[in-house]
């Protein structure tokens, strides 16, 4: 039996250090602009929305399923133990859209509530959504 990779850890940047250390510890975090107060995900230097530069970084706690896509056929031979599982998108309450494996895949539906979990990979660490 094969089992899967162990995948690159991100590399961070100066726009996303702070969510993969926020992750580390447990927290889903966002960016929030200072001018128009909107939240927006993934982490970038300016709002799309007012193309302000300040922000904040604010903890997302829950959000509500948007879409989904189940894999069934593993794309690689290493993965084969991994399918099925589900890919959501999930907006985050507040803002933000952001996608990652939802557990258990089959009660995937719109508008299911769910809360991030965090997955502890040796080097990284993963968010995965699970229902409320």
């Amino acid at each position: 039996m094969s089992t899967a990779p162990e995948p690159d850890p991100p590399v961070a940047d100066t726009d996303t250090r702070f969510y993969w250390e926020g992750l580390a510890k447990g927290q889903l975090t966002v960016q929030e602009c200072t001018a128009c107060g909107r939240r927006r995900f993934p982490p970038m230097p300016s709002c799309p929305y007012c193309a302000a530069t300040g922000t904040v970084i604010m903890e997302a706690t829950a959000g509500t399923v948007y879409s989904w896509i189940t894999v069934r056929r593993a794309f690689q031979p290493a993965f084969a133990a991994q399918v099925p599982y589900t890919i959501a998108t999930v907006d985050l309450d507040g803002g933000g859209r952001i996608a990652g494996r939802l557990e258990p895949g089959e009660v995937a539906r719109p508008g299911l509530r769910v809360r991030p979990r965090f997955v502890h990979h040796p080097t990284w660490t993963e968010v995965r959504f699970h229902p409320e």
